[in-house]
């Protein structure tokens, strides 16, 4: 009869197995964008934007984003602008109206959050202008600088007949400390090697917050924007890859946002990750799994999603849990100590190698000097590890929808200087 050590050590060597090969792909993504050459940029004839913004006390920001939108390099006549001022309490909705955009104003505190102010907007929008006037639908956030030739290059995506498309995520203030270098780093690398990868082997790519779009063909498809999870992103990701909708990625669409710099405001924002993350996890789940067992590029693209929602983190908690309850039943708690030490150095370099070979790749990319960017390969790991506390006590907390404050009132000339 075999002993509890030798169960869990048997179940832990299945586990690791399994989790490795889940994973697996994330090496190939890693690694493939060292050997893919740049596709040509290719003009498109040009197609009838409207942008989306939903805002809530951005007076500071919004200004240098509009400003942005009006020095892209396409034709002013294809692109509309629509704010949604959303339980503003400062002059949010006239710094938007002194930029030329068309402001609605919302007051809703039940329903609160960014997928009820986008789905508001839509509404006034095809009240008033009506939806078919636009053939795609492009949103931001407040904080975001625009690079002048971000719709450009989107088009060309919306001209191939992708009905979903994202750009490149880059950050305004990689340098002010490790916590917005942690950010940054982590949203270009899912840019450069995620999605840059993705694209190249046709399967769906996966929309990251913000700088993204979608045709008037999908929204009707959706019925509405309806995403009311608290990470709407991942949601419209998860239905996507479900309905086998293929998101496109334009590495020259490249849009800026702030990251958070204080530790509480970003405890704040991630636990509303992880639990928006949860939301989708559990409502996506039959749909992913249908698809999956469907196979083809929607079972992979299912696949892919389910391995980064709770299902996926939730296998490599199992896996890590065993092997250390595994060394702790044959060894004691001197086995158990070197495991953790062993596992936490072990994912600190690997992360290390990862944070570096992003930042190598990217480097001209990155508005940050030399110095700061150096720093922030050793300390993304430990922004990382972050998580893991922040991931325990989720669960544990109200789940709501708060505002993140932005400070970074810079222009997209002062950013580039």
């Amino acid at each position: 009869m075999m002993e509890a050590t030798d169960i869990f050590r048997i179940l832990s060597y299945l586990l690791a197995i399994l989790t490795a090969a889940a994973y697996a792909y994330q090496l190939l993504y890693l690694l493939l964008p060292l050997v893919l050459r740049k596709r040509d940029s290719v003009d498109a004839a040009p197609k009838r934007y409207a942008i989306l913004i939903a805002a809530r006390n951005e007076e500071r920001v919004l200004p240098h984003l509009l400003n942005s939108i009006a020095a892209q390099n396409y034709p002013a006549e294809y692109i509309r602008t629509f704010v949604v001022a959303d339980n503003c309490t400062d002059l949010t909705a006239q710094a938007a109206r002194d930029h030329g955009a068309t402001v609605f104003t919302r007051f809703n505190t039940r329903r609160v959050g960014k997928g009820y102010a986008l789905n508001f907007l839509l509404e006034q929008i095809d009240r008033t202008e009506g939806l078919d006037q636009f053939d795609a639908f492009l949103v931001f956030d407040a904080d975001n600088l625009l690079d002048a030739n971000y719709i450009k290059q989107i088009n060309t995506l919306c001209a191939a007949g992708y009905s979903a498309f994202c750009g490149y995520r880059n950050t305004k203030n990689y340098g002010s400390n490790w916590l917005s270098a942690g950010y940054s780093l982590w949203y270009i690398h899912e840019s450069a090697h995620l999605n840059r990868s993705r694209m190249a082997l046709g399967t769906t790519c996966a929309v990251s917050g913000t700088g993204f779009g979608f045709t008037r063909e999908l929204l009707r498809e959706t019925g509405g924007w309806n995403f009311f999870t608290l990470t709407e992103d991942i949601e419209f990701t998860a239905w996507c890859a479900a309905r086998g909708i293929c998101i496109g990625y334009c590495d020259d669409a490249v849009v800026y946002d702030e990251q958070p710099t204080s530790f509480r405001v970003s405890v704040r924002q991630r636990t509303r990750w992880i639990q928006g993350g949860l939301q989708v996890s559990l409502r996506y789940a039959s749909r992913l799994l249908k698809g999956i067992l469907g196979g083809g590029r929607t079972g992979w693209a299912c696949f892919e999603t389910a391995t980064l929602t709770v299902w996926g983190y939730g296998l490599g908690t199992l896996s890590f849990a065993c092997t250390a309850l595994s060394a702790g039943l044959s060894g004691g708690w001197q086995a158990l100590a070197w495991t953790l030490i062993a596992s936490l150095v072990g994912s600190y370099f690997s992360l290390l190698a990862m944070g570096a070979l992003t930042l190598a790749m990217e480097w001209r990319q990155i508005r940050a000097e030399t110095g700061q960017k150096l720093r922030s390969v050793l300390t993304f790991p430990l922004f990382l590890y972050t998580y893991i506390p922040i991931a325990a006590t989720a669960i544990f907390r109200k789940f709501e929808w708060k505002p993140i404050e932005h400070t970074c009132a810079i222009s997209h000339a002062q950013l580039l200087d």
